[in-house]
């Protein structure tokens, strides 16, 4: 009988040990604005965000957050620390989400410009058009 219960007992931790396992495996990579809490997605594509974004973390006790624009959801970054040289820039963020936080194992930049300067750079690109006189 007590042979039978420790079969038992090890087989429960056995496959307990794998769930665990599987949980921490879950990473995932986001892609979006690093904003903040208090204007989550508002404003998160453009304008001088990135300096809103520390303001509001240092003087209104925000938190840096991403936006998703694909989800259309806003994510508390943790560790803050990770965030802080990215406020207002699109970023891929790779870690594991815990509720509405991610639990960020990198950062880093993706190189596109906020959609206010991409507007800029396509009327750049465009030859002027000659007015009738």
């Amino acid at each position: 009988m007590k042979r039978k219960l420790l079969v038992c007992t090890f087989a429960l931790l056995f496959v307990a040990g794998f769930t665990v396992a599987a949980d921490k495996g879950d990473e995932k990579t986001w892609t979006g604005w690093v904003t903040d809490t208090h204007c989550g997605a508002k404003n998160a594509e453009g304008g001088n965000h990135g300096g809103c974004a520390k303001s509001c973390v240092e003087g209104r006790g925000a938190k840096f957050a991403l936006y998703d624009p694909a989800s259309k959801k806003v994510y508390v970054l943790d560790p803050q620390d990770k965030a802080t040289s990215h406020a207002g820039n699109h970023v891929k963020v790779t870690g594991t989400a815990d509720g509405d936080t991610i639990k960020v194992a990198s950062i880093e930049p993706t190189g596109e410009q906020k959609g206010h300067e991409k507007e800029k750079e396509k009327g750049k690109d465009k030859p002027k058009e000659k007015t009738k006189s």
